[in-house]
């Protein structure tokens, strides 16, 4: 019973490490990345579940479904509206 413990709490401390080392900064609340990290690096498990519910600020979003993401620029030979103006 311990052995599953002891994973369940590994399992949470490294879920909490990569998803605030992959967190943009605007999405992190209270401290900055790094003082995340190393809470969450030294005080495991109470630091990653404390980072979980009082550090994350909405979901994790890819940087390609980003909504503030730049548009996509397109090479002449792709844009429909330089080839109309040929």
């Amino acid at each position: 019973m311990a052995k599953y413990l002891v994973l369940i709490l590994s399992a949470i401390t490294l879920f909490a490490f990569v998803d605030c080392a992959m967190r943009d900064d605007s999405l992190i609340k209270k401290l900055p990345k790094w003082g995340w990290l190393l809470i969450i690096l030294f005080l495991a498990p109470f630091g990653s579940i404390v980072y979980l519910f009082a550090g994350r600020n909405g979901k994790l979003q890819r940087p390609s479904l980003n909504k503030k993401s730049k548009p996509r620029i397109l090479p002449p030979d792709d844009d429909p509206d330089f080839l109309n103006k040929l």
